[in-house]
């Protein structure tokens, strides 16, 4: 079994059953391997929710850089594409709520996260034409991937388009 596949199986838990329901032997199930098929991928329940963080953070990171073409206001729009790539899939949208939900309880796992938000809220305004416009837009940007985290058919593809659009548009102006 795959370590994606397990990671999958540990957010599908989470985002079922909530954080008390979060155990290896949940993770196993769900997953249908034995405990010891997950222990050896995941020893302990705090390495698969570093692993489910560090996940999180590595695709959001790709998912930017595909979309930055490194000229002026490109990281916002990268930032939002990627939103919205990541919007478009169910299982990828409730992702980063089910690594938040198993971090909740404790501050040291949340550190990865929390830097990376830094990373993606901090970006120095230099290389944007309007770094207010940018911040308020990937701050609109990341509400969105938050409501729809909880409610995933809170909108539909054409919605979704719609505000993609229009955060895309507030970037031109």
């Amino acid at each position: 079994m795959k370590r994606e596949a397990l990671l999958d199986a540990a957010e599908s838990v989470l985002f079922e059953q909530g954080t008390q329901a979060l155990t290896l032997s949940a993770v196993a199930d769900r997953a249908g391997v034995s405990k010891g098929g997950l222990l050896y991928h995941f020893p302990t329940k705090e390495a698969l929710v570093r692993a489910m963080v560090a996940r999180v953070i590595e695709e959001f990171d790709d998912l930017i850089a595909s979309h930055d073409d490194g000229t002026p206001g490109s990281y916002t729009r990268a930032y939002v594409e990627a939103t919205f790539e990541i919007l478009g899939g169910e299982a990828r949208a409730y992702r980063r709520w089910s690594a938040i939900t198993a971090v909740a309880a404790d501050p040291e796992q949340a550190e990865p996260l929390n830097e990376a938000m830094r990373r993606w809220h901090g970006r120095p305004p230099a290389d944007e034409p309007d770094p207010g416009t940018a911040a308020v837009v990937r701050l609109a940007a990341e509400g969105l991937w938050e409501v729809v985290s909880h409610d995933p058919g809170l909108y539909d593809a054409e919605q979704l388009r719609a505000l993609k659009q229009r955060l895309l548009e507030l970037l031109e102006r």
